[in-house]
């Protein structure tokens, strides 16, 4: 077993650093519904780690909860060494983790540039009359901000269809629109809910190499819930394995392929 206890190194060099983010016992509940039930699992600085199981595992409640959206009934979140309060999803954006969604959440009727910029919100500091009024600290701030979207558009290779309103987009393309809102944020922790849902492969092997280019390039953490296991296995660093809202199986990809609970859960069962 992998021993992360004060970090590690990755098969292919990368130094993973200390924990970011660590859940602590955390149970869920909807009524009578255990969504969650007493799961503990950390993030580390700099790696991508995965969570996956079948559906109606509670993969999307996880991230809910760490996203902020979702406060568990017991339990404990923190995030950079400090226990995290119950707190808005909008409080949570502003400590630096930002997120694409299973469902594209984008402004149908705006361009990508102006879809892009909605990421940088969070970094707008400049009152209201001064915006009005666009000088001084308001002009340097939206110049400031325009430069960082434009350079995540360009990361993206989506240049050409920067003025483009989102709603005539293909939808291969719109995941990569709702990649950059994320990225221009520039999150800490940077989560994806099902990045490669409805791709085809071509698709998939562009948004896989942008993920890990966003992880090198950036050195930013990610977590990720993905449904395709060779996406998973080829990107992630650590995987947690979800079924039924408990944890049963938590470590590198290629111990998780092995681990026969998670077989007989999700990767199936070899059969005479």
């Amino acid at each position: 077993m992998l021993d992360v206890s004060e970090g590690y190194t990755t098969a292919d060099g990368r130094k993973i650093g200390g924990v970011v983010m660590e859940m602590k016992n955390i149970t869920l509940r909807f009524g009578g519904v255990v969504a969650i039930e007493d799961i503990s699992f950390d993030i580390r600085e700099g790696e991508i780690r995965a969570i996956i199981g079948p559906n109606g595992a509670g993969k999307s409640s996880m991230l809910n909860v760490i996203s902020g959206f979702y406060v568990p009934q017991e339990g404990e979140v923190w995030f950079r060494g400090k226990k995290r309060p119950p707190m808005k999803p909008y409080e949570v954006a502003r400590q630096g983790i930002a997120r694409t969604f299973q469902n594209i959440a984008l402004f149908e009727g705006m361009s990508v540039l102006d879809n892009v910029m909605t990421g940088r919100l969070t970094h707008m500091k400049s009152g209201l009359l001064s915006q009005a009024i666009w000088k001084g600290r308001a002009e340097a701030e939206e110049v400031a901000n325009r430069e960082m979207a434009e350079r995540i558009i360009d990361f993206l290779e989506i240049q050409s269809i920067r003025k483009t309103p989102v709603a005539r987009l293909p939808y291969g393309l719109k995941k990569r629109v709702e990649l950059a809102r994320a990225l221009a944020a520039e999150p800490k922790l940077l989560l994806l809910d099902e990045p490669m849902a409805g791709m085809n492969v071509e698709e998939k092997e562009d948004m896989s190499r942008f993920i890990l280019d966003v992880n090198d390039e950036f050195g930013t953490t990610i977590a990720l819930i993905e449904h395709d296991m060779g996406v998973v296995m080829d990107l992630s660093d650590r995987v947690v394995v979800m079924d039924y809202g408990k944890k049963i199986g938590d470590g590198p990809p290629d111990e998780v392929r092995r681990n026969q609970e998670v077989i007989d859960a999700y990767l199936g069962v070899a059969h005479d």
